[in-house]
């Protein structure tokens, strides 16, 4: 199988200014790998280019491949690669359910408009199974805006699973959650992790990074500054580098804290 993305002297402007330079990166799809930087890094502009929401610069030698491929229909694109964003539903309808949400997921929509769109009872077989996957059918009955960050999260994550994609991209993933919706989304993720989803997490946040991902790519100013094994990147020395300010770092059950 071709890697999950292929970038080869990538470089990305937003309008006239360049935010990713020369990116070389490669993630295989069963990964799972962390994406750290602090804001400003350019780790937005990174998850747009990977949705085809932005593009790069059509400079001698740039390539840019998704499972092998360098041209994608966006809707065949979230078969394989599952999208969770914190304002992801944002958009959506007051009275969108839980269920709905996910269903959704299918047409790439912030809603389900009925009479434009087709619900088969196979999709609404595999929303029920990906719900309850996540522990989550309780939550199809509700409207979204009822719902907490949590369990909103949880149904954003669901959203992004009906399709069974090979890898989810995860978006600052434990952003608005309290300490316990943290825990519960850890839980989650490594759950998955271990099932066999690739998790590609883009996060600013140590504790993001669950002990399953062995990778980690250092992200700044638009540049890779670091790859490699997690335990030689989460160190102080690199994180004062990556972070511009004086960092302690401590390790307890897999996972990596700093302050």
């Amino acid at each position: 199988m071709p890697p999950l993305l292929e970038f080869r002297g990538v470089t990305v402007p937003r309008g006239e200014v360049p935010v990713l330079h020369a990116l070389d990166l490669e993630i295989g799809v069963a990964e799972h790998v962390a994406i750290l930087g602090p804001n400003g890094s350019g780790k937005s502009t990174l998850i747009k280019t990977i949705t085809r929401e932005c593009y790069p610069r059509q400079d001698a030698g740039t390539r840019l491949r998704i499972l092998g491929r360098e041209s994608w229909d966006i809707f065949d694109l979230r078969r394989h690669l599952g999208i969770v964003t914190p304002d992801l539903l944002a958009r959506a309808p007051e009275d969108v359910t839980g269920r709905e949400a996910v269903l959704s997921g299918f047409f790439s929509s912030d809603g389900l408009w009925w009479g434009r769109q087709t619900v088969t009872p196979a999709m609404e077989e595999r929303v029920t199974k990906t719900l309850e996957r996540l522990e989550a059918l309780t939550l199809g009955d509700r409207p979204i805006r009822e719902l907490s960050s949590g369990e909103l999260r949880r149904v954003q994550i669901a959203r992004a699973l009906v399709h069974d994609p090979e890898t989810l991209l995860l978006d600052e993933p434990s952003a608005n959650l309290d300490l316990f919706a943290q825990g519960e989304l850890r839980r989650i993720l490594r759950g998955l992790a271990r099932a066999g989803t690739g998790l590609v997490l883009v996060t600013h946040h140590l504790a993001d990074i669950i002990p399953e991902v062995e990778r980690v790519i250092l992200l700044r100013s638009g540049r890779i500054v670091g790859d490699g094994p997690k335990a030689e990147l989460l160190c102080p020395e690199r994180l004062e580098g990556l972070f511009g300010v004086p960092v302690e770092v401590t390790e307890r059950g897999g996972y990596y804290h700093a302050w």
